[in-house]
């Protein structure tokens, strides 16, 4: 293509060279800029590609993207484009590279503090059951129609999203449904992307600190901004946030949540416990009626589960294939249920974090198990605090508490055991440590009790443990196949297994 295609449509000026350069390629990396290529020069809070203007001309660059002055000598088949913000300029620059993918499908976009995964996962599912073509880009994974390849960010860097849309396109698919992250807004990540649809789950207190967001006014500010790129806005209006994230919306408002004036609204909210499964039942009312039953616990399932039915209903997708979804859908580490035995619950669960431990915990005191029983660590080269407070959080809420190992990279696996102790001082929880992980799920599952809720927590998708900077494989699915495997199952409380038959 050429350069003056790409370009047409943004604020810039030529500091040297033609827009008549024909591109071949488009980069953000040095290392992999070819002749021909166009170089984005993005000034990163740990690189600076300003810095690698030199060296990508050398290796056959024909354009670079810039914001700031190059005190470099130009080539004069070189051209010079200086734009505001290089971020936004990649973003809008790769959407007509690669032919305007987002334009060519239904583009669903999630943002929020917690539920983004889940509620992810469940709209795929019921667009798919419904014939609809759709690809997936989140936390876990990415989904491109042909092939599944882990998510390196949860919102990927424009020049890999609007090549993944592409990629889509060419598959067949029909629809995308991705997470939107505070960072992906704010770094620009979504430049370009026509969305059709924004859903907000919730928010809270997360994402403050070096390298994030300065405040939670400003991590606010950049998850509202889904709701002026997209044409329709689904809102939990359950949320004490929401007048907030709906003040500058430029797009069409719908509501879902507990409140009788939703849209999309849950009535006769129940728990339910069968056979080591915690569920939730409610009544759907408002633009659509049924009767709800999810397969997840807690009321944080409710709202995932809403704002799923409020695009799948929008989108077409009958109310029967919707319910059987929901009766039925799992997701990889997100409150993932294990069912071993009839007696005792035990799920896996990514909660990493005081605040997602503390949720995930208050949700599950609401079934009122016999006994609610934490398993956990804590990642090294992270701040100690994490620790502390996870440890009080799990001491506070549980009933026992198993220390083990995470991810304990740099650091002696004891002496970050060491420091959730701490936390776990400030209560007067019982506890047990076991440093070795496998060991700890094995301990959880031959000392369950009939009523007990056992909770992995930490690790929830990841399927490796990193240690001294090399990721060994572990999977937490398979360390509770191999116990299993290795004992008596008989000893095992109400050992049923319906996972690994």
């Amino acid at each position: 293509m050429k350069l003056f295609d790409l370009i047409d449509g943004l604020d810039y000026e030529i500091v040297c060279g033609t827009t008549d350069a024909v591109i071949k390629d488009i980069k953000n990396d040095s290392r992999k800029v070819g002749e021909g290529d166009l170089f984005f020069c993005i000034s990163g809070a740990v690189s600076d590609g300003h810095k690698y203007a030199e060296d990508v001309i050398d290796k056959g660059a024909k354009a670079l993207i810039v914001e700031k002055d190059l005190d470099i000598k130009i080539p004069d088949d070189v051209t010079i484009v200086k734009v505001d913000n290089s971020r936004y300029a990649m973003g809008m620059i790769s959407s007509k590279f690669y032919g305007e993918p987002s334009k060519k499908l239904t583009v669903i976009g999630i943002t929020g503090t917690k539920g983004k995964t889940t509620t992810t996962y469940m709209i795929r599912e019921m667009l798919e059951s419904a014939g609809k073509k759709t690809g997936l880009i989140g936390t876990i994974e990415i989904i491109d129609g042909v092939n599944t390849t882990p998510a390196k960010n949860t919102t990927p860097e424009s020049i890999v999203l609007h090549k993944t849309l592409k990629d889509m396109v060419d598959n067949g698919l029909t629809a995308v449904v991705m997470e939107v992250s505070s960072q992906g807004l704010m770094l620009d990540r979504v430049a370009g992307v026509d969305f059709d649809y924004g859903i907000f789950t919730n928010l809270s207190k997360d994402h403050i600190g070096p390298n994030e967001h300065k405040t939670f006014e400003e991590y606010m500010m950049w998850k509202a901004k889904l709701f002026t790129l997209c044409r329709t806005g689904i809102f939990n209006c359950d949320d004490k946030f929401m007048s907030e994230m709906t003040k500058d919306a430029d797009c069409e408002i719908i509501t879902y949540g507990m409140k009788e004036d939703a849209d999309y609204a849950a009535g006769d909210f129940r728990l339910y416990n069968k056979d080591g499964v915690l569920g939730i039942e409610y009544n759907l009312k408002g633009k659509k009626n049924a009767d709800i039953i999810v397969d997840l616990p807690g009321e944080f399932s409710v709202h995932n589960s809403l704002a799923a039915i409020a695009i799948a209903d929008l989108m077409g997708v009958d109310m029967e294939d919707i319910k059987n979804i929901l009766k039925t859908i799992k997701v990889r580490g997100r409150v993932e249920m294990i069912p071993i035995s009839d007696e005792f619950t035990i799920m896996i669960d990514y909660a990493h974090n005081a605040m997602a431990l503390e949720s995930l915990l208050s949700a599950l005191k609401a079934y009122n198990p016999k006994r609610l029983v934490t398993l956990f660590g804590c990642g090294g080269n992270r701040s100690k605090d994490r620790r502390y407070e996870m440890g009080e959080v799990s001491g506070k809420l549980s009933d026992f508490t198993i220390i083990t190992s995470d991810n304990p990279r740099d650091e002696e696996p004891l002496d970050i055991i060491k420091d959730i102790k701490t936390g776990m001082s400030k209560t007067d929880g019982d506890f047990i440590e076991i440093p070795d992980r496998k060991e700890a799920i094995r301990y959880a599952i031959m000392n369950g009790k009939s009523g007990d809720v056992i909770v992995l927590a930490g690790k929830g998708h990841e399927d490796y443990q990193e240690i001294k900077g090399v990721k060994h494989h572990m999977d937490e699915r398979d360390l509770i196949k191999e116990v299993l495997e290795e004992e008596d199952v008989t000893k095992i409380c109400g050992y049923n297994n319906r996972y690994f038959a």
